[in-house]
């Protein structure tokens, strides 16, 4: 078993999505990344100055200095959480708008590493995978929803530490997310990927916590959905394929 962590897997990333032949299959993941970020960022961010504003208007103008105060940090403090619910949420639905074509790119990725010849699979290939692959997702967001909203209310109600158990809970589902398409692409079943990705929880957390990190940075975020594909694909290449399929019933 190879001694690499999910940081490395995920850095890798960035490497595969500039190899030749991968680069049309990133385009249509990074394109629906870029316009369905850029527009829940900048919806997101109007929404945030208004609240703001709000609450520093419920502040007495005598207490001009409290007003400061509470600009100065309400901005960071707002900015912040709203980075890492947005993170999930928005990148949930990114990855379910873009399920068939993730589950292409890592196809792709997996036949690139493992010296296959990547072929050339046309329209109707991918229409007939959209059933099933739309299917996976509603399994994973049947999966999320509860658990989010269990979390979420932590996040709000629990300082602190409610926000790091959102970070972890975050950091779980994106592993989950992106580790699934090549376990979707061999018919693993959703409840068997759970618990093979449990048995190397180590990896799997810190892929996880690496695409959650990259997925709080602005800009960055658009390129990181076919990094993490790439990135998991080559991790379940190296780390998890031989196994999964060989308990596979």
């Amino acid at each position: 078993m190879s001694s690499r962590s999910g940081i490395h897997y995920f850095f890798e990333g960035f490497s595969l999505i500039k190899t030749k032949g991968l680069k049309r299959f990133v385009f249509v993941p990074l394109a629906i990344n870029i316009l369905l970020f850029s527009a829940a960022f900048y919806f997101l961010f109007g929404q945030i100055e208004y609240g703001i504003s709000y609450v520093i208007n419920l502040v007495p103008e005598w207490l001009g200095w409290i007003k400061t105060a509470v600009n100065f940090f309400l901005w960071p403090l707002a900015v912040l959480s709203v980075l890492l619910i947005f993170a999930l949420i928005f990148g949930t639905l990114a990855n379910w708008i873009a399920a068939p074509f993730n589950g292409v790119l890592s196809e792709k990725v997996e036949r690139h590493l493992t010296g296959q010849a990547m072929g050339d699979d046309g329209l109707l290939d991918l229409v007939k995978d959209i059933p099933r692959t739309l299917g996976r997702e509603f399994t994973k967001l049947f999966w999320y929803i509860p658990r989010a909203i269990g979390f979420l209310i932590l996040f709000i109600f629990v300082p602190v530490f409610g926000q790091i158990l959102w970070f972890l809970f975050s950091a779980w589902m994106m592993a989950i997310q992106y580790c699934d398409y090549p376990y979707d692409n061999h018919k693993i079943d959703f409840k068997r990927m759970q618990n093979h990705l449990s048995q190397h929880k180590g990896k799997s957390m810190t892929f996880g916590i690496m695409v959650n990190i990259f997925s709080l940075i602005p800009v960055v975020n658009f390129i990181v959905m076919p990094v993490a594909i790439c990135g998991a694909t080559s991790m379940w290449v190296s780390e998890l394929r031989d196994e999964a399929l060989r308990n596979r019933v």
